[in-house]
């Protein structure tokens, strides 16, 4: 059975961390212990009753031992430009964890993660789940500018630091490659132009793709043409959270979908882009 909570969240930290993007920790005990890769929670933001509507975001990162979640977000509005603006200590309603996982085959040995923009941010815990299941992966992270590549940090250090000692030993070939549009960085252009070059060299069991539409677009195609099993994560604007408003509905194959209930992880071959 689904375990749902709603319950109060305390801003722990909300800082700026690129052009635009915010990191906010959170402590919320039951969603931090309680959230798998994947999934995302609605947030009822204070100070905003007037705006009755949750708004949903992914979960970068859980730390159960702290009680904390983080949310890495982008201001693009009214709602997450008050986001930006909480302070240490405030309160916020918290509704999760909600949506589906990530669904990595159990007889995957290689996986490649293709993140783009704030995207990458859904695929940080999948890439814990694959270190710890022991499964060998890369991941391609990119960006319009090299400052926007604000997850590079956090995969290296599960590529290098700490803990990660036995993953560079079980894994020698994983690698983490990195595309700006304007070259400021690792490959100069689009993400896809990697994930497609990987894909001719190295036969994977599974990708996952998380980013702008152009780009998921791209990528699938590109999935679909070596026949690997491949699934994104759709963020979509929600309303309710729940599946009762059908204002996050997606188009498949299989007919027209809940994003909120249904995904936000689909299979890739089933998504009909526009």
């Amino acid at each position: 059975m689904e375990t749902r909570f709603d319950e109060q969240g305390i801003v722990r930290a909300n800082k700026p961390v690129g052009a635009g993007l915010y990191l906010m920790e959170l402590e919320a005990e039951k969603t931090a212990h309680s959230i798998a890769p994947g999934q995302f929670v609605h947030l009822r933001l204070p100070r905003m009753e007037a705006h009755i509507l949750r708004r949903p975001f992914s979960i970068y990162s859980a730390t159960p031992e702290n009680a904390t979640i983080e949310i890495l977000y982008q201001c693009v509005g009214f709602g997450t430009a008050h986001l930006s603006e909480l302070l240490v200590g405030e309160v916020l309603d918290v509704m999760g964890p909600l949506g589906n996982t990530w669904h990595t085959p159990d007889s995957a040995e290689r996986a490649l993660l293709v993140g783009g923009g704030v995207g990458a941010a859904p695929l940080f815990m999948l890439a814990e789940e694959l270190l710890g299941k022991g499964i060998a992966f890369d991941v391609v992270l990119g960006a319009q500018r090299k400052d926007a590549l604000v997850c590079r940090t956090r995969f290296e250090a599960l590529f290098m630091g700490g803990s990660v000692h036995a993953f560079s030993l079980a894994h020698a070939n994983s690698t983490l490659f990195c595309a700006t549009d304007d070259g400021s960085f690792g490959h100069g252009g689009f993400c896809t132009e990697l994930s497609k070059d990987l894909l001719s060299k190295q036969a994977y069991d599974y990708m996952a793709v998380c980013g702008p539409e152009p780009m998921m677009r791209i990528a699938v195609q590109q999935a679909l043409e070596c026949d690997t099993p491949c699934e994104v994560s759709l963020e979509k604007r929600m309303a309710c959270g729940v599946g009762a408003c059908l204002s996050c509905v997606v188009d498949t194959s299989e007919g027209k979908k809940r994003s909120c209930v249904d995904g936000p992880v689909f299979d890739a071959r089933k998504v009909v882009f526009a």
